[in-house]
């Protein structure tokens, strides 16, 4: 059964949670990549992997208004304003999102073996289609269900409206990636879903609280997800506290929490910090061809240089890239450094006989700490109280988790925007999950959406101001929907 891309007006991100499910697990386990991957893995000396994170949150700016102004892409924004700031570079972005799909065509046409790890947000998506932008849509589909072209691209998953995992309730979390699941599947098809096997977290903001990390491996699992990508500085080996001696090789992100239970998951480790230098350069290939074989689980394996930005910020992305990308593709095309999208990387790697379980643990950082304090099982209570008296030793202990930089707190500073968002979260959990209201539900649909649009980081990223305004404001309508359309639930 096909999922259709909207429902009432709204993008499919709920009710159709049965058939992912099972759609996922007819593909789980099974290589997608691999059986037509020309990659000549036995002769490859080292690789790379980039990634292109495209995102534009939805705001409260269709009219003059903000109470009553219509929610719309910031993208339309910038084009309606082209005289604020760089708004003018509006037209740019919208041939960023789609440029993938002239680059690829035309490189395969050459005889040349393109990879790219593509990851669009479900806001920027919506966004995208309420402006009438379907060329963008047309591009993206050629290139990810035509089979000339579908094993060069790589579709990651992410939380549908770019929200940070660490603060973000993690029954919400795992809405969102159910969310971006579906609508994706509404766009391009759920074979195309059952492809998408990696995961990438917004910021690349990994929850470090033992609880709370848990709680996000075990999403992503359940959702069927293989892999995540991690930042290195965010994780630390169980070892000795280091972060990642190896960061060519796949690891396992390993999260225990205080009632003893764990959950893990394979982690791809993106070096170095946000830059979008690093892949618009094509650095990741320039680092690969300085690379030797490494020892895994005593066999001779090539290692993986894995990098990530955003596809379409900054002048060096916007006009550099694209040439830089097609020198780099034919250069490394057939070469004894190929580029390749991480599961098809992974799946090269397993067909060797190499297990998950041979891979190096690491789990999220400060964790270390905590367990020396304490054990696994000890429960809620001895862990917080553990987190206590860190934070009163060191100032500078927090589990407010990692992300792409150390220099910016999704939470500090905040409140006057986490505090409306929390009452959303509630409210939705009080009078939507605990009521049992069906997620097919059109109230259920456009109470969800509203939460998911409220909890993007952009309404923390840019600081006070507007900004937080816009979060302020959907927070508003999204209380007063679910006060207005849902009972209080009796007792």
């Amino acid at each position: 059964m096909n999922i259709p891309e909207y429902v009432d007006g709204l993008p499919a991100i709920s009710g159709f949670e049965g058939i992912v499910d099972e759609a996922l697990q007819a593909k789980a386990g099974q290589p997608v990549f691999l059986p037509d991957s020309h990659i000549d893995f036995n002769n490859t000396r080292a690789t790379c992997a980039i990634a292109l994170h495209m995102h534009q949150p939805l705001i409260p700016a269709g009219g003059d208004d903000l109470r009553t102004a219509e929610i719309i892409s910031n993208l339309q924004y910038m084009m309606e304003h082209p005289d604020i700031g760089d708004n003018h570079n509006a037209s740019v972005f919208h041939w960023c999102y789609k440029r993938m799909g002239e680059f690829i065509p035309q490189l395969v046409g050459e005889g040349k073996a393109p990879r790219v790890m593509l990851e669009y947000s479900g806001t920027l998506f919506h966004g995208l289609r309420k402006m009438g932008l379907d060329d963008v849509f047309d591009n993206l589909k050629n290139i990810t269900c035509n089979p000339d072209y579908a094993g060069c691209v790589e579709w990651l998953g992410m939380p549908w409206g770019h929200p940070v995992a660490p603060s973000t309730p993690v029954q919400d979390y795992r809405l969102h990636v159910k969310a971006w699941q579906q609508h994706f599947a509404g766009i391009f098809g759920i074979e195309a879903l059952q492809r998408v096997r990696g995961f990438s977290p917004s910021e690349m903001a990994l929850p470090n609280h033992p609880d709370v990390a848990y709680e996000f491996v075990k999403t992503l699992r359940d959702c069927g997800y293989q892999w995540v990508l991690v930042q290195e500085h965010t994780v630390e080996q169980p070892e000795d506290g280091w972060n990642p001696r190896r960061p060519h090789l796949p690891h396992r992100l390993v999260c225990t929490n205080s009632r003893g239970e764990t959950a893990e998951i394979i982690a791809i480790v993106k070096t170095q910090g946000s830059d979008t230098k690093l892949v618009a350069q094509m650095q990741p290939w320039y680092e690969a061809q300085s690379l030797q074989h490494e020892t895994l689980a005593g066999r001779s394996v090539p290692p993986l240089v894995t990098q990530i930005a955003d596809g379409e910020n900054g002048g060096v992305m916007m006009n550099e890239f694209p040439p830089k990308y097609m020198e780099v593709v034919r250069a490394a095309s057939g070469s004894d450094v190929p580029m390749m999208n991480a599961t098809e990387y992974l799946e090269h790697l397993f067909s060797l006989g190499i297990q998950q379980a041979d891979l190096p643990a690491v789990q999220p950082i400060h964790q270390r700490r905590i367990w020396e304090r304490m054990k696994p099982g000890d429960g809620p209570e001895k862990l917080e109280q553990t987190i206590k008296e860190l934070k009163q030793e060191d100032g500078s202990f927090s589990m407010d988790g990692g992300s792409w930089t150390n220099d910016l707190s999704w939470v500090k500073g905040y409140e006057n925007v986490l505090g409306p968002m929390e009452e959303v979260s509630r409210l939705f959990y009080e009078r939507v999950i605990k009521a049992g209201v069906p997620s097919n539900d059109p109230r259920y649909r456009n109470a969800l959406f509203h939460l998911l649009v409220s909890q993007t980081s952009c309404f923390r990223y840019w600081g006070q101001g507007q900004w937080t305004e816009y979060g302020r404001e959907i927070c508003r309508r999204a209380i007063e929907i679910l006060e207005h359309d849902f009972e209080k639930k009796a007792g």
